[in-house]
């Protein structure tokens, strides 16, 4: 957590860090309804939020994963000490282009080899379609 925040800052770019084993199905991007269900802590008590109608959310079959795009992560999905599969989302939009985010997910690999040298990754770049 500490090493794709660090990168988070250095590049102003929105990371997010999670249990891939957590997730119910594929992760979406999407404009929230508003009833989708957040799993959240208050006051060190868990509690569920829904995010508001049209917010940019990440999502499963489950619920949110992370609202406002990648800021605020839920509790479901949260990495821990013994997680073994990792997704880590970086959403990007311009100025930031491919290669520049390409170069900062090399970054974030090279960070996390140094703690595993048995680390398995595979990358994907998403975009939205093009309107025109």
């Amino acid at each position: 957590t500490d090493i794709y925040n660090s990168l988070s800052v250095t590049y102003e770019i929105p990371f997010g860090g999670e249990d891939l084993n957590a997730y119910v199905s594929a992760p979406q991007l999407v404009r929230a309804t508003g009833a989708e269900n957040f799993a959240t802590m208050d006051k060190g008590e868990p509690v569920t939020e829904h995010p508001e109608p049209g917010e940019v959310v990440w999502l499963d079959a489950n619920g949110v994963t992370c609202r406002r795009w990648n800021w605020r992560q839920c509790t479901r999905t949260a990495l821990h000490d013994d997680t073994t599969a990792a997704l880590f989302i970086l959403d990007a939009l311009e100025p930031v282009d491919d290669v520049e985010l390409r170069a900062v997910g090399e970054n974030l690999i090279d960070e996390l080899r140094e703690y595993s040298s048995e680390l398995v990754v595979a990358m994907r770049i998403l975009r939205a379609e093009d309107d025109d």
